[in-house]
């Protein structure tokens, strides 16, 4: 509750029952969004140079890692780039993902413990791997409802 309510205080944009745990880094708090219902997790570090937008009812678990900015390695001054990160509704980015500048993560994704997602990753698929790719479509039991 303190912890969302200092991150309102420093300009973030948070939806009804957002739970940041303690240990979660918001390095720019201004750039963070989060719908109703989501979570950052454990250890979570948000490097927000440009907006994070983490959609309703999505979770970015434990050690996580949301990158908003890299460098340009091809130009010797080696400046700072950065673009924003889209996380639709009803994700789940497991344990330990890093999630890089400029990706867009469609409604309904997993994306498997330890992935590296560099590109974008289509609604309703479980992506894993380095870089992360789809590898199947999620399918949701009849008792689940999506209408939230």
């Amino acid at each position: 509750m303190w912890r969302c309510f200092l991150l309102r205080l420093f300009g973030a944009q948070l939806g009804r029952s957002v739970h940041v745990y303690p240990s979660a880094k918001i390095w720019a708090p201004w750039n963070l969004v989060m719908g109703d219902y989501s979570c950052l997790s454990e250890q979570v570090d948000c490097y927000t140079v440009e907006k994070i937008s983490i959609g309703k009812n999505s979770t970015v678990s434990q050690y996580s890692f949301l990158c908003t900015a890299s460098h340009d390695y091809n130009d010797e001054s080696m400046p700072l780039v950065a673009a924003p990160i889209t996380i639709g509704c009803n994700v789940w980015i497991t344990a330990d993902v890093f999630v890089g500048p400029g990706v867009t993560i469609g409604d309904g994704v997993v994306i498997t413990a330890r992935s590296t997602v560099t590109n974008d990753i289509p609604p309703w698929k479980i992506a894993r791997g380095t870089p992360a790719v789809p590898v199947k479509s999620r399918k949701l039991s009849s008792h689940s409802s999506t209408a939230n």
